[in-house]
């Protein structure tokens, strides 16, 4: 019928511009017709996206494709965070057209498409209920319905007599059923409560209401006895299709239009033959360029169909519908059509009359309980332990990882039950990645035990937050080196420590000796004694046992720094030499992996576990590697040793490793490093929701003290043995330990013995000025030296009062030094002839100490003869030596 209304106007009429059909399916035939006679066919009810494939230009869609509202159902899926959508269409060229774009919009926010619905349009109500009851025992509660408002109206009567309009069901419509719920009834708008929609946005304008006022008169007056309803965005688009292209005609002018049959050209279909528009070209190309503001907003044409506006989301309520929000293409989601800002919808009321965002999936009362695999093994029963009561035949899950699965899942509404992984016989069916790949092929609903996060395991399944520690270690025994060693007591510090420490106790033995050798008698003597009483004070203050005392106050600043380094030196190396000679000298057997390659020596790992792929990367022999099933067994491994069938080392998760030292701890120990993974985690099915609410419910549990109490229950402590990263040997104590301490000690020793330099050569500063110029630099210090070995009279240490000591002195010419005197005789003349010509009238006495009658020596005086006595170049005697008495 259509194909032959189209072709008489185009034959008979000599149309130039079609406006219509009125449904996608019928749109085919007429693009092709179009494009073959070049008359331009403008829709504004096909709205299938298919269309768009044929590549017509003379098909104009003045109305929106399909595919323009699923960026706004997309942002609405993404906004409440659900994870999982059904998608319900009715299966013709309508509703198959939009189903790829929708689907791949909801990948790209993470949501996916676990189930396609399509409903046939003649489809009956006992057919449409078998599909509702398959749907409700789906875990997932989103629903994406797009068909039109007929077979809409039958689904959801049916949907709400099924008890699928209640809380915890989302339903979200498409235009095609949106645009109409203003004309539906109030029986079917209260099968439809809580439902949300998506319609294009028709701005409210003065026009487009008085527009409608016109509109209601005219239909009451040509069909007075039809109820009025209200007008649909169709005709709005219908009505702004009509004006454009009486726009985009008058554009042309009359003159453009010519009555003459010109151009045939034979229809396909064996028609007669069909007049080949010859104005269809500029009429399509006025109207691509006309824009306008019509009744249903912007009328805008670009590749070939309506602009993209904005859509309104709207929440059936009551006795019709609420807008909540918008969807623009520049902003998402907003609350107002004009805003910029975005923010979260109004207040939505759901299926149910609940004001709470459904979570989009539960596991439904009607369905199967979960069926939650877990591994049977022999061994690390506190994990996961299986056993059958043969009375009643039943089977008892017990173990840390289901006591945490336990605790989880009381928190959460689902129904579930443990089914052991085993052959008929009660042993263990496959390894680890087998048990896995059983949720992969459906068999488990999910896996709780003890199972690590593997990156290739994570391919085809989803694991939870992990919730024990990660990694994986190496055990290895431990041997006892308690001293059979004489040289033990060198060890508690290293090399480089002790070659320090004795620098520094010579160092500061010298410093003292300076500071104290011109004025204090103890550190004066033969040059002999004063090198060991240099020795002998520095290494004393290592117990504090000098006997010398100090006189000056630089030297008594510098000991109490030395004091303190001394005693902190002293303290540590007390502590590490006690640890040593007991419980620090358990040592490890192998502290390398390398080592253990490069020997060829046996390693250990557990039956079944991901590790023994592990070892083969790590380019162990397939042929060195032993499998265990319980600590025991792996305790009789290491007994035996490398050489006699057993292993040097095994390799273990953390968790394990802990258990196994806990009964252990005295035989073995943890070699570093720890080689990261992710832990135990519990296996879910690809993009399972409920692997968000167990990781949540895994979050609470191990923030809190929950998992140390399960830990405390399943898993034996023994607070004697070390920790995992506890070393079992104790390291020697080196310079790094001590650098600050000998650098203050050094700073302040060096800076006292610069002050007292310079102090001594500043009460010297005349002597050396007065001094003969040619005198040789190095003449000059070897005075200096000399002058430093003599005693510092002017110090209080030597202030004695010597009238007493003086007796038979005539005048002050002849002065008899007495053998209880320390004080050489003071003759009452002395003349020195040098080569210098130097002459003092005070001699030396054999002590080498130049006195004054009142017992003092200038420095000027002093200074002259040393200088004079290291200036002379013996030749048997002296030149000339003149005493007047």
């Amino acid at each position: 019928m259509l194909l032959n209304s189209a072709v008489d106007l185009l034959q008979n009429e000599e149309v130039e511009a079609i406006i219509g059909p009125g449904s996608s399916m019928q749109a085919n035939f007429m693009i092709g017709l179009g494009s073959k006679v070049r008359v331009p066919i403008i829709s504004f009810s096909a709205t299938s996206p298919s269309l768009s494939s044929l590549q017509s230009q003379y098909f104009i869609r003045a109305t929106l494709n399909d595919s323009a509202q699923v960026p706004a159902i997309r942002a609405i899926v993404q906004a409440f965070g659900w994870r999982e959508v059904v998608l319900i269409y009715v299966d013709n060229e309508y509703g198959n057209g939009v189903m790829p774009s929708l689907t791949s919009a909801l990948l790209e926010v993470d949501a996916h498409v676990t189930y396609w619905s399509p409903i046939h349009p003649s489809v009956t109500d006992d057919q449409l209920v078998e599909e509702l009851h398959k749907l409700m025992k789906m875990p997932t509660r989103v629903f994406i319905v797009h068909m039109l408002t007929p077979l809409g109206y039958r689904l959801f009567t049916k949907a709400n007599e099924a008890g699928m309009m209640k809380e915890g069901y989302v339903w979200i419509l498409t235009d095609g059923i949106t645009d109409f719920l203003s004309a539906l009834n109030a029986s079917a708008i209260d099968s439809m409560q809580g439902v949300l929609g998506v319609k294009p946005h028709v701005p409210r304008t003065k026009e487009l209401e008085s527009f409608k006022i016109r509109w209601k008169k005219k239909i009451q007056e040509e069909y007075p006895t039809n109820e009025i309803s209200e007008l649909n965005i169709f005709g709005l688009w219908a009505y702004d299709a009509a004006c454009a292209l009486a726009m985009a005609v008058e554009k042309l002018g009359a003159g453009n239009f010519s009555l003459q049959k010109t151009n045939i050209s034979r229809d396909s279909t064996g028609f007669e033959s069909i007049r080949v528009s010859p104005v269809g070209p500029n009429i399509l190309h006025s109207l691509l360029s006309t824009r306008f503001r019509g009744l249903s907003g912007d009328f805008q044409i670009g590749d070939g169909q309506l602009h993209t506006s904005a859509f309104q989301i709207v929440n059936v309520i009551g006795e019709g519908e609420r807008g909540v929000g918008f969807w623009t293409p520049e902003n998402g989601i907003v609350r107002r059509s004009n805003s910029t800002s975005k923010a979260n919808l109004r207040a939505i009321t759901w299926p149910g009359e609940s004001p709470s965002v459904p979570k989009g999936w539960v596991l439904p009362t009607n369905g199967k309980k979960l069926k939650i695999g877990v591994p049977v093994k022999e061994g690390f029963s506190e994990f996961v332990k299986v056993t059958r009561d043969p009375k009643t035949n039943t089977t008892n899950i017990t173990g840390y990882c289901i006591a945490i699965f336990d605790s989880v899942m009381q928190t959460l509404p689902y129904a579930y039950k443990y089914v052991p992984f085993e052959t008929p016989d009660g042993k263990a069916a496959g390894s680890y990645d087998e048990l896995v790949s059983q949720v992969y092929f459906q068999k488990y609903d999910a896996v709780v035990g003890d199972t690590t996060i593997l990156a290739n395991r994570s391919l085809y399944v989803d694991f939870t937050l992990p919730y024990t520690e990660s990694g994986v270690s190496m055990i290895v025994p431990i041997i006892n080196n308690k001293s059979k060693n004489a040289w033990v007591f060198l060890k508690p510090l290293t090399w480089d420590l002790w070659v320090t420490s004795a620098c520094f106790f010579v160092f500061i033995g010298f410093v003292i000796w300076t500071l104290e050798h011109r004025i204090n008698e103890d550190f004066r003597g033969p040059r002999s004694h004063q090198v060991g009483t240099i020795f002998w004070f520095s290494f004393s203050t290592l117990v504090f046992a000098q006997r010398e005392r100090i006189i000056s106050n630089l030297a008594r600043f510098v000991m109490i720094i030395w004091f303190f380094v001394v005693l902190i030196l002293t303290q540590s190396y007390t502590a590490s030499l006690t640890s040593m000679l007991t419980v620090q000298q358990l040592k490890p057997t192998i502290t390398d992996i390398n080592e253990l390659i490069r020997t060829g020596q046996r390693v250990g790992y557990q039956n079944g576990s991901f590790i023994f792929a592990f070892l083969k990367r790590m380019k162990f022999d397939e042929s060195n590697l032993v499998k265990y099933d319980s600590p025991e067994q792996l305790d009789g491994l290491f007994s035996n040793g490398s050489r006699k069938g057993g292993i040097a080392a095994a390799f273990e998760e953390i968790p394990y490793t802990k258990l196994f030292l806990a009964k252990y701890c005295s035989k073995y120990t943890v070699v570093q490093p720890t080689y990261k993974f992710d832990g135990f985690g519990f296996v879910f099915p690809k993009h399972s929701p409920l692997v968000s609410d167990v990781s949540m419910r895994i979050l609470n549990l191990t923030e809190g003290d929950q998992t140390a109490k399960f830990e405390k229950v399943w898993f034996e402590q023994n607070s004697s043995c070390l920790g995992l990263n506890s070393s079992p040997s104790s390291d020697s104590i080196g310079v790094d330990s001590f650098w600050g301490l000998f650098l203050i000690a050094g700073v302040a020793s060096s800076a006292a013995l610069i002050i007292c330099m310079v102090t001594f050569l500043y009460e010297n500063r005349d002597a050396l000025v007065q001094l003969d110029p040619p005198t040789p630099v190095w003449r000059k210090i070897k005075a200096l030296a000399t002058r430093f070995d003599n005693k510092d009279l002017s110090s209080h240490t030597f202030r004695k009062s010597e009238m007493g000591e003086r007796s038979g002195i005539n005048g002050m010419d002849a002065v008899t030094a007495s053998p209880a005197t320390n004080y050489p005789p003071s003759p009452s003349s002395l003349s020195v002839q040098t080569q210098s010509n130097f002459a003092f009238s005070r001699p030396a006495s054999e002590y080498g100490d130049p006195m004054s009658p009142n017992g003092q020596t200038s420095p000027e005086t002093a200074f002259g003869i040393e200088l004079a006595n290291s200036n002379q170049e013996p030749k048997g005697v002296p030149e000339a030596v003149h005493v007047n008495n």
